[in-house]
Protein backbone atom coordinates (compact mmCIF):
# COMPACT_ATOMS: atom_id res chain seq x y z
CA UNK A 1 0.00 0.00 0.00
CA UNK A 2 2.49 2.51 1.17
CA UNK A 3 4.85 1.95 -2.02
CA UNK A 4 7.72 4.13 -2.02
CA UNK A 5 8.76 6.14 -5.35
CA UNK A 6 12.64 6.84 -6.22
CA UNK A 7 12.31 10.29 -4.67
CA UNK A 8 11.53 9.19 -1.58
CA UNK A 9 8.11 9.93 -1.14
CA UNK A 10 4.81 7.52 -1.00
CA UNK A 11 1.01 8.26 -1.77
CA UNK A 12 -0.88 9.94 1.37
CA UNK A 13 -2.24 7.46 3.93
CA UNK A 14 -5.61 6.16 3.17
CA UNK A 15 -5.13 6.21 -0.58
CA UNK A 16 -5.57 8.54 -3.50
CA UNK A 17 -9.01 9.45 -2.01
CA UNK A 18 -7.64 10.45 1.45
CA UNK A 19 -6.10 14.28 0.51
CA UNK A 20 -4.65 16.23 2.99
CA UNK A 21 -6.18 19.73 3.71
CA UNK A 22 -4.59 23.05 3.33
CA UNK A 23 -4.30 22.61 7.83
CA UNK A 24 -2.80 19.45 7.41
CA UNK A 25 -0.09 20.47 4.95
CA UNK A 26 0.76 23.18 6.50
CA UNK A 27 1.16 21.72 9.90
CA UNK A 28 3.30 18.51 8.35
CA UNK A 29 5.23 20.89 7.04
CA UNK A 30 5.79 22.81 10.43
CA UNK A 31 6.34 19.53 11.55
CA UNK A 32 9.52 19.02 8.95
CA UNK A 33 10.89 22.52 9.19
CA UNK A 34 10.31 22.63 12.88
CA UNK A 35 13.62 20.11 13.24
CA UNK A 36 15.99 22.82 11.46
CA UNK A 37 14.44 25.76 13.87
CA UNK A 38 14.90 23.50 17.27
CA UNK A 39 18.34 22.76 16.02
CA UNK A 40 19.27 26.21 14.91
CA UNK A 41 18.00 27.44 18.81
CA UNK A 42 19.90 24.80 20.46
CA UNK A 43 22.99 25.49 17.69
CA UNK A 44 26.24 23.38 18.35
CA UNK A 45 26.67 19.58 19.25
CA UNK A 46 23.33 20.21 21.13
CA UNK A 47 21.74 20.92 18.21
CA UNK A 48 21.38 17.22 17.51
CA UNK A 49 19.14 17.09 20.39
CA UNK A 50 17.09 19.75 19.03
CA UNK A 51 16.41 18.16 16.07
CA UNK A 52 13.71 15.90 17.25
CA UNK A 53 11.89 18.39 19.57
CA UNK A 54 9.87 20.19 17.46
CA UNK A 55 8.91 17.27 15.40
CA UNK A 56 7.86 15.83 18.68
CA UNK A 57 5.61 18.68 19.91
CA UNK A 58 3.66 18.91 16.53
CA UNK A 59 3.25 15.40 16.42
CA UNK A 60 2.14 15.15 20.03
CA UNK A 61 -0.70 18.10 19.03
CA UNK A 62 -1.92 17.13 16.14
CA UNK A 63 -1.72 13.46 15.84
CA UNK A 64 -4.74 12.70 17.06
CA UNK A 65 -6.97 15.16 15.00
CA UNK A 66 -4.76 15.00 11.53
CA UNK A 67 -4.18 11.40 10.32
CA UNK A 68 -1.93 13.18 7.58
CA UNK A 69 0.32 15.32 10.20
CA UNK A 70 0.40 11.82 12.42
CA UNK A 71 2.12 10.05 9.63
CA UNK A 72 4.55 13.15 8.71
CA UNK A 73 4.93 13.96 12.29
CA UNK A 74 6.11 10.01 12.66
CA UNK A 75 7.95 10.72 9.71
CA UNK A 76 10.05 13.99 10.98
CA UNK A 77 10.49 12.88 14.50
CA UNK A 78 11.97 9.45 13.33
CA UNK A 79 14.56 10.64 11.21
CA UNK A 80 15.38 13.86 14.07
CA UNK A 81 15.89 10.83 15.92
CA UNK A 82 18.43 9.06 13.36
CA UNK A 83 20.18 12.51 13.10
CA UNK A 84 20.52 12.95 17.15
CA UNK A 85 22.08 9.19 17.65
CA UNK A 86 24.62 9.71 14.92
CA UNK A 87 25.76 12.98 16.21
CA UNK A 88 26.12 11.75 19.69
CA UNK A 89 28.03 8.76 18.42
CA UNK A 90 30.91 10.99 16.50
CA UNK A 91 30.56 13.45 19.76
CA UNK A 92 31.25 9.98 22.25
CA UNK A 93 33.90 8.98 19.51
CA UNK A 94 35.85 12.44 19.57
CA UNK A 95 35.52 12.41 23.99
CA UNK A 96 37.20 8.12 23.53
CA UNK A 97 39.85 9.33 21.09
CA UNK A 98 41.02 12.66 23.87
CA UNK A 99 40.20 15.27 20.66
CA UNK A 100 42.11 13.48 18.21
CA UNK A 101 38.95 11.55 16.61
CA UNK A 102 37.58 15.21 15.65
CA UNK A 103 40.22 15.22 12.90
CA UNK A 104 37.53 12.41 11.58
CA UNK A 105 34.40 13.58 13.19
CA UNK A 106 33.85 16.92 12.68
CA UNK A 107 33.99 16.57 9.03
CA UNK A 108 31.29 13.41 9.02
CA UNK A 109 29.48 16.17 11.90
CA UNK A 110 29.28 18.47 8.62
CA UNK A 111 27.67 16.15 6.25
CA UNK A 112 25.48 15.22 8.49
CA UNK A 113 24.58 18.25 9.07
CA UNK A 114 24.09 19.12 5.59
CA UNK A 115 22.66 16.14 4.23
CA UNK A 116 19.89 16.57 7.08
CA UNK A 117 19.28 20.08 6.13
CA UNK A 118 18.62 19.02 2.35
CA UNK A 119 16.04 16.13 3.19
CA UNK A 120 14.31 18.04 5.83
CA UNK A 121 13.53 20.73 3.26
CA UNK A 122 12.79 18.17 0.32
CA UNK A 123 10.43 16.77 3.09
CA UNK A 124 9.03 20.08 3.96
CA UNK A 125 8.14 20.95 0.25
CA UNK A 126 7.12 17.24 -0.53
CA UNK A 127 4.40 17.61 2.76
CA UNK A 128 3.49 21.60 1.82
CA UNK A 129 2.07 19.26 -1.73
CA UNK A 130 0.00 16.94 0.17
CA UNK A 131 2.24 13.99 -0.62
CA UNK A 132 4.00 11.54 2.38
CA UNK A 133 7.58 11.79 2.14
CA UNK A 134 10.23 9.35 3.55
CA UNK A 135 13.52 10.09 4.42
CA UNK A 136 15.87 7.75 3.15
CA UNK A 137 18.68 7.24 6.00
CA UNK A 138 16.28 6.86 8.66
CA UNK A 139 15.41 4.34 11.49
CA UNK A 140 11.82 3.42 12.30
CA UNK A 141 11.62 3.79 15.98
CA UNK A 142 8.34 5.64 16.35
CA UNK A 143 5.72 3.74 14.89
Amino acid sequence: MNETTSQGSVPPSGGAAATPSADERRWATFAHLSALVGALVTSGWAGSIGFFIGPLIIWLLKREEMPFVNDQGKEALNFGITVSIACFVLLLLTIMSLGIGAVLTIPLCLVIGIGALVLVVMAAIKANEGVAYRYPFSLRLVK
